[in-house]
């Protein structure tokens, strides 16, 4: 009788201690979830890889780069005053002495700081605008020239 009150305890105990912690790498502190660490940060903070088959991210105020054909082919931005295409001399110099694009996070700012998924879309966004009109202004460089070519 008295191993079975025992073998009784032993087995309520182990059951309860496993339904209580059945993920061993989650932690709960201050109402934010860590998976894969114990210092959770974040309301979700993930040390490790996520796979899922698709991320949405709300802009939340942040404004699409649209302001780059906008500022391009009407003069000047609503959406956004202060931008301005640089010349692409102006780029060369920047490139020179930074050795990174304009407003793209240098390598070192990534490493200690990390990136923000949403704010580094915007920024390729605007940079691939941007080099859609450095290609439109170079091909009509290239077609007056053909047509000052074809003149002679």
């Amino acid at each position: 009788m008295n191993r079975l009150l025992i073998f009784s305890v032993i087995l309520f105990s182990l059951s309860a201690t496993a339904q209580r912690s059945p993920f061993t790498n989650l932690t709960e502190k201050n109402g934010k979830i860590g998976i894969g660490t114990t210092t959770p940060d974040e309301l979700l903070t993930v040390k490790g890889i996520i796979h899922t088959q698709e991320v949405l991210v709300d802009l939340d105020g942040a404004v699409a780069p649209d302001y780059v054909f906008e500022n391009y082919f009407n003069g000047f931005s609503e959406m956004m005053p202060e931008y301005r295409l640089i010349s692409l001399e102006e780029l060369e110099t920047f490139l020179k002495e930074n050795k990174h694009l304009p407003n793209v996070p240098s390598a070192e700012t990534m490493q200690q700081e990390g990136i923000s998924l949403k704010e580094m879309n915007l920024i390729l966004l605007q940079k691939i605008e941007e080099l859609t009109l450095y290609t439109l202004q170079q091909q009509k460089e290239i077609n007056a020239l053909k047509e000052k070519i074809s003149e002679k």
